[in-house]
């Protein structure tokens, strides 16, 4: 009867819990596919600025360059 306390509390608290441990995993998740698509627009407007940066001169350079 020791021992078998414990397992019919764990049997009986094992219901409740379980749905706070898939919110808690699907919160996990859901931060992480939101924090890997925020890198990735990072990531994307770096190399976008980068390449208009290369494309498109800034027009301060040129007006300094001429004075």
């Amino acid at each position: 009867m020791k021992y078998l306390r414990p397992i019919l509390l764990l049997a009986l608290i094992a219901p409740s819990l379980s749905g706070c441990l898939v919110i808690g995993a699907t919160a996990l998740v859901a931060d992480v596919a939101i924090g890997t698509a925020g890198t990735a627009v990072k990531t994307v407007g770096a190399v976008g600025g980068a390449a208009v940066d290369l494309v498109l001169p800034d027009s301060d350079k040129d007006d300094d360059d001429n004075r």
